[in-house]
Protein backbone atom coordinates (compact mmCIF):
# COMPACT_ATOMS: atom_id res chain seq x y z
CA UNK A 1 0.00 0.00 0.00
CA UNK A 2 1.50 3.77 -0.97
CA UNK A 3 -0.03 6.00 1.92
CA UNK A 4 0.59 9.93 0.49
CA UNK A 5 -0.68 12.34 3.33
CA UNK A 6 -0.95 16.07 3.28
CA UNK A 7 2.04 16.32 0.53
CA UNK A 8 2.71 19.81 -0.02
CA UNK A 9 5.70 21.13 -2.37
CA UNK A 10 6.31 24.79 -3.19
CA UNK A 11 8.90 25.17 -5.70
CA UNK A 12 11.92 28.55 -5.30
CA UNK A 13 9.81 30.79 -7.75
CA UNK A 14 6.60 30.52 -5.53
CA UNK A 15 4.46 27.89 -7.61
CA UNK A 16 2.66 25.89 -5.30
CA UNK A 17 2.95 22.47 -7.72
CA UNK A 18 1.44 20.08 -4.78
CA UNK A 19 -1.17 21.24 -2.22
CA UNK A 20 -2.32 18.88 0.30
CA UNK A 21 -2.61 15.56 -1.28
CA UNK A 22 -3.81 12.55 0.15
CA UNK A 23 -4.26 8.97 -1.49
CA UNK A 24 -4.34 5.39 -0.59
CA UNK A 25 -2.95 3.25 -3.76
CA UNK A 26 -3.40 -0.62 -3.19
CA UNK A 27 -2.24 -3.37 -5.35
CA UNK A 28 -3.08 -2.69 -8.87
CA UNK A 29 -3.70 -0.28 -11.73
CA UNK A 30 -4.43 3.02 -10.35
CA UNK A 31 -4.63 5.86 -12.58
CA UNK A 32 -4.03 9.38 -11.74
CA UNK A 33 -5.42 11.84 -14.77
CA UNK A 34 -5.00 15.82 -15.05
CA UNK A 35 -4.62 18.39 -17.65
CA UNK A 36 -0.70 19.66 -18.44
CA UNK A 37 0.76 21.43 -15.38
CA UNK A 38 -1.69 19.66 -12.76
CA UNK A 39 1.24 18.31 -10.52
CA UNK A 40 1.28 15.00 -11.92
CA UNK A 41 4.71 14.98 -12.61
CA UNK A 42 5.99 16.58 -9.18
CA UNK A 43 3.77 14.05 -7.35
CA UNK A 44 5.32 11.13 -9.09
CA UNK A 45 8.45 12.67 -8.96
CA UNK A 46 8.48 13.09 -5.07
CA UNK A 47 6.91 9.26 -5.16
CA UNK A 48 10.23 8.22 -7.09
CA UNK A 49 12.38 10.05 -4.66
CA UNK A 50 13.58 12.39 -7.14
CA UNK A 51 13.09 15.17 -5.46
CA UNK A 52 11.80 15.96 -2.29
CA UNK A 53 8.52 17.37 -1.08
CA UNK A 54 8.50 20.93 1.54
CA UNK A 55 6.40 19.15 3.46
CA UNK A 56 3.91 15.84 4.24
CA UNK A 57 4.34 12.00 4.11
CA UNK A 58 4.98 9.10 2.05
CA UNK A 59 5.20 5.45 3.36
CA UNK A 60 4.97 2.56 1.00
CA UNK A 61 4.48 -0.39 3.24
CA UNK A 62 6.95 -0.25 6.18
CA UNK A 63 9.17 2.64 4.32
CA UNK A 64 9.06 6.27 4.84
CA UNK A 65 9.80 7.30 1.35
CA UNK A 66 10.73 10.45 2.70
CA UNK A 67 13.19 9.75 5.43
CA UNK A 68 14.64 6.49 3.68
CA UNK A 69 14.39 6.90 -0.01
CA UNK A 70 17.03 4.44 -0.64
CA UNK A 71 14.76 2.08 1.00
CA UNK A 72 12.09 2.93 -1.61
CA UNK A 73 15.23 2.61 -4.65
CA UNK A 74 15.60 -0.96 -4.50
CA UNK A 75 11.79 -1.69 -4.52
CA UNK A 76 10.53 0.77 -7.72
CA UNK A 77 10.16 0.64 -11.43
CA UNK A 78 10.01 4.50 -12.75
CA UNK A 79 9.28 5.44 -16.75
CA UNK A 80 9.54 8.98 -17.06
CA UNK A 81 8.23 11.16 -19.65
CA UNK A 82 11.50 11.20 -21.08
CA UNK A 83 14.46 8.93 -20.52
CA UNK A 84 17.61 9.28 -22.36
CA UNK A 85 19.68 6.76 -23.87
CA UNK A 86 23.12 5.94 -25.52
CA UNK A 87 22.56 6.86 -29.44
CA UNK A 88 24.93 3.43 -30.27
CA UNK A 89 23.57 1.13 -27.32
CA UNK A 90 21.46 -1.66 -28.68
CA UNK A 91 18.64 -2.55 -26.03
CA UNK A 92 20.36 -5.84 -24.92
CA UNK A 93 23.71 -4.26 -23.79
CA UNK A 94 21.71 -1.37 -22.22
CA UNK A 95 19.80 -3.35 -20.18
CA UNK A 96 22.31 -5.33 -18.67
CA UNK A 97 24.13 -2.67 -17.85
CA UNK A 98 20.72 -1.44 -16.12
CA UNK A 99 21.01 -4.83 -14.38
CA UNK A 100 23.98 -4.65 -12.87
CA UNK A 101 23.38 -0.94 -11.53
CA UNK A 102 20.61 -2.75 -9.87
CA UNK A 103 22.97 -4.74 -8.02
CA UNK A 104 21.84 -8.23 -10.33
CA UNK A 105 26.20 -9.16 -10.06
CA UNK A 106 25.96 -12.31 -11.43
CA UNK A 107 26.75 -13.12 -15.29
CA UNK A 108 23.96 -15.99 -15.13
CA UNK A 109 20.79 -14.34 -13.18
CA UNK A 110 21.16 -10.84 -15.74
CA UNK A 111 21.72 -12.51 -19.11
CA UNK A 112 17.93 -14.86 -17.33
CA UNK A 113 16.83 -11.62 -16.51
CA UNK A 114 17.54 -9.50 -19.08
CA UNK A 115 15.81 -12.03 -22.06
CA UNK A 116 13.18 -12.79 -20.03
CA UNK A 117 12.10 -8.91 -20.06
CA UNK A 118 13.06 -8.52 -23.67
CA UNK A 119 10.18 -11.99 -24.36
CA UNK A 120 7.75 -9.55 -22.25
CA UNK A 121 8.04 -6.49 -23.90
CA UNK A 122 7.82 -8.16 -27.11
CA UNK A 123 11.17 -6.76 -28.28
CA UNK A 124 13.51 -9.78 -28.28
CA UNK A 125 13.61 -10.03 -32.22
CA UNK A 126 14.95 -6.42 -32.02
CA UNK A 127 17.60 -6.74 -29.15
CA UNK A 128 20.44 -5.50 -31.36
CA UNK A 129 19.35 -2.56 -32.53
CA UNK A 130 20.15 0.74 -30.53
CA UNK A 131 17.21 2.09 -29.13
CA UNK A 132 18.11 5.15 -29.86
CA UNK A 133 16.23 4.15 -33.55
CA UNK A 134 13.71 2.36 -31.75
CA UNK A 135 10.11 3.61 -32.72
CA UNK A 136 8.07 5.85 -30.01
CA UNK A 137 6.36 2.61 -29.12
CA UNK A 138 9.22 0.72 -28.85
CA UNK A 139 10.96 2.98 -26.59
CA UNK A 140 8.21 2.91 -24.28
CA UNK A 141 8.39 -1.11 -24.09
CA UNK A 142 12.15 -0.89 -23.59
CA UNK A 143 11.40 1.99 -20.90
CA UNK A 144 9.14 -0.88 -18.94
CA UNK A 145 11.64 -3.37 -19.26
CA UNK A 146 14.01 -1.37 -17.43
CA UNK A 147 11.49 -0.03 -14.72
CA UNK A 148 11.35 -3.89 -14.18
CA UNK A 149 14.57 -4.90 -13.59
CA UNK A 150 14.81 -6.25 -9.82
CA UNK A 151 10.98 -7.20 -9.79
CA UNK A 152 10.14 -3.55 -8.20
CA UNK A 153 6.51 -3.65 -6.15
CA UNK A 154 5.96 0.06 -7.08
CA UNK A 155 5.61 1.02 -11.01
CA UNK A 156 5.11 4.67 -11.83
CA UNK A 157 4.60 4.82 -15.57
CA UNK A 158 4.28 9.34 -16.27
CA UNK A 159 2.35 10.24 -19.32
CA UNK A 160 3.55 6.97 -21.13
CA UNK A 161 0.92 6.41 -24.06
CA UNK A 162 1.70 10.47 -25.33
CA UNK A 163 2.68 10.75 -28.53
CA UNK A 164 2.05 6.96 -29.69
CA UNK A 165 -0.08 5.82 -32.34
CA UNK A 166 -3.16 3.41 -31.99
CA UNK A 167 -1.62 0.04 -31.88
CA UNK A 168 1.57 0.57 -30.22
CA UNK A 169 -0.75 2.56 -27.31
CA UNK A 170 -2.84 -0.45 -27.14
CA UNK A 171 0.15 -3.00 -26.64
CA UNK A 172 2.00 -1.04 -24.30
CA UNK A 173 -1.47 -0.73 -22.26
CA UNK A 174 -2.32 -4.29 -22.47
CA UNK A 175 1.49 -4.74 -20.86
CA UNK A 176 0.50 -2.56 -18.31
CA UNK A 177 -2.50 -4.37 -17.08
CA UNK A 178 -0.57 -7.52 -17.46
CA UNK A 179 2.06 -6.05 -14.80
CA UNK A 180 -0.36 -4.54 -12.52
CA UNK A 181 -2.05 -7.97 -11.92
CA UNK A 182 0.41 -8.32 -8.62
CA UNK A 183 2.04 -5.08 -7.76
CA UNK A 184 1.19 -1.30 -7.22
CA UNK A 185 0.99 0.68 -10.76
CA UNK A 186 0.44 4.26 -10.62
CA UNK A 187 -0.56 5.49 -14.41
CA UNK A 188 0.15 9.20 -14.47
CA UNK A 189 -1.77 10.97 -17.58
CA UNK A 190 -3.97 13.46 -18.94
CA UNK A 191 -5.34 10.63 -21.69
CA UNK A 192 -8.15 9.95 -20.28
CA UNK A 193 -9.22 6.62 -22.19
CA UNK A 194 -5.96 5.19 -20.72
CA UNK A 195 -7.93 5.16 -17.32
CA UNK A 196 -10.98 4.30 -18.21
CA UNK A 197 -9.12 1.50 -20.40
CA UNK A 198 -6.96 0.06 -17.74
CA UNK A 199 -7.86 1.40 -14.16
CA UNK A 200 -10.35 -0.13 -11.43
CA UNK A 201 -9.76 3.20 -9.46
CA UNK A 202 -8.14 6.82 -10.26
CA UNK A 203 -7.76 10.30 -8.96
CA UNK A 204 -8.36 13.89 -10.76
CA UNK A 205 -5.28 16.03 -10.06
CA UNK A 206 -5.70 19.86 -11.17
CA UNK A 207 -4.19 23.00 -9.42
CA UNK A 208 -1.90 20.47 -6.86
CA UNK A 209 -4.89 19.24 -5.55
CA UNK A 210 -6.73 15.83 -5.42
CA UNK A 211 -10.53 16.81 -6.92
CA UNK A 212 -11.97 13.50 -7.17
CA UNK A 213 -11.06 9.87 -6.37
CA UNK A 214 -12.85 6.47 -7.24
CA UNK A 215 -13.54 3.83 -9.29
CA UNK A 216 -14.41 5.35 -12.63
CA UNK A 217 -17.74 3.62 -12.71
CA UNK A 218 -18.70 4.77 -9.55
CA UNK A 219 -17.73 8.20 -10.62
CA UNK A 220 -19.62 7.67 -14.04
CA UNK A 221 -23.03 6.90 -12.39
CA UNK A 222 -22.75 9.83 -10.42
CA UNK A 223 -23.07 11.62 -13.57
CA UNK A 224 -26.07 9.50 -14.01
CA UNK A 225 -29.29 11.82 -15.86
CA UNK A 226 -27.55 14.96 -15.70
CA UNK A 227 -25.40 15.02 -18.57
CA UNK A 228 -27.27 16.62 -22.14
CA UNK A 229 -26.05 17.17 -26.05
CA UNK A 230 -26.71 19.32 -28.30
CA UNK A 231 -25.83 19.89 -32.01
CA UNK A 232 -24.71 23.83 -32.77
CA UNK A 233 -23.80 25.58 -35.32
CA UNK A 234 -20.43 27.54 -34.15
CA UNK A 235 -22.07 31.13 -34.20
CA UNK A 236 -24.67 29.67 -31.31
CA UNK A 237 -21.97 28.15 -29.51
CA UNK A 238 -20.85 31.43 -27.01
CA UNK A 239 -24.89 31.77 -26.39
CA UNK A 240 -25.37 28.31 -25.38
CA UNK A 241 -22.07 28.88 -23.27
CA UNK A 242 -23.57 32.29 -21.39
CA UNK A 243 -26.77 30.14 -20.51
CA UNK A 244 -25.89 26.45 -19.76
CA UNK A 245 -22.53 24.54 -18.20
CA UNK A 246 -21.09 23.65 -21.06
CA UNK A 247 -18.19 21.31 -20.10
CA UNK A 248 -16.74 20.50 -23.62
CA UNK A 249 -17.32 20.79 -27.31
CA UNK A 250 -16.02 18.54 -29.97
CA UNK A 251 -16.46 19.75 -33.77
CA UNK A 252 -18.41 17.01 -35.77
CA UNK A 253 -19.38 17.36 -39.64
CA UNK A 254 -18.60 20.94 -39.23
CA UNK A 255 -20.78 21.61 -36.21
CA UNK A 256 -20.33 21.66 -33.10
CA UNK A 257 -20.85 19.13 -30.48
CA UNK A 258 -21.64 19.98 -26.72
CA UNK A 259 -22.46 18.44 -23.30
CA UNK A 260 -24.03 20.60 -20.64
CA UNK A 261 -24.53 19.21 -16.87
CA UNK A 262 -28.10 19.98 -15.85
CA UNK A 263 -30.04 18.10 -13.42
CA UNK A 264 -32.68 18.14 -16.07
CA UNK A 265 -33.51 19.33 -19.49
CA UNK A 266 -31.44 22.83 -20.32
CA UNK A 267 -34.10 23.32 -22.94
CA UNK A 268 -35.26 22.30 -26.44
CA UNK A 269 -33.01 20.50 -28.72
CA UNK A 270 -31.31 18.82 -25.87
CA UNK A 271 -30.89 15.11 -25.72
CA UNK A 272 -29.69 13.02 -22.59
CA UNK A 273 -27.04 11.25 -23.21
CA UNK A 274 -24.64 8.91 -20.88
CA UNK A 275 -22.43 10.53 -18.82
CA UNK A 276 -18.60 8.64 -19.71
CA UNK A 277 -15.39 9.38 -17.83
CA UNK A 278 -14.30 12.14 -19.94
CA UNK A 279 -17.59 13.74 -18.86
CA UNK A 280 -16.29 13.60 -15.29
CA UNK A 281 -13.24 14.63 -16.17
CA UNK A 282 -14.04 17.34 -17.73
CA UNK A 283 -17.00 18.49 -15.30
CA UNK A 284 -14.39 18.32 -12.43
CA UNK A 285 -12.00 20.72 -14.09
CA UNK A 286 -14.93 23.14 -14.67
CA UNK A 287 -16.27 22.83 -11.09
CA UNK A 288 -12.65 23.56 -9.93
CA UNK A 289 -12.12 26.52 -12.02
CA UNK A 290 -15.57 27.72 -11.35
CA UNK A 291 -14.24 27.65 -7.71
CA UNK A 292 -11.05 29.45 -8.31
Amino acid sequence: MLSIKNLTHVYANGTRALDGVDLEVGTGMFGLLGPNGAGKSTLMRSIATLQTPSSGEIRFGEIDVIKTPEALRRTLGYLPQDFGVYPRVNAYDMLDHMAVLKGIAGRGERKATVEALLQQVNLWDVRKKAVAGYSGGMRQRFGIAQALIGRPQLIIVDEPTAGLDPEERNRFLNLLAEIGENVVVILSTHIVEDVADLCPRMAILAGGKILKEGAPSQLMAELKGRIWTKTLDRHELDAAKAAHEVISTRLSGGRTVIHVLADSAPGAGFAPVEGGLEDVYFSTLAASRRAA
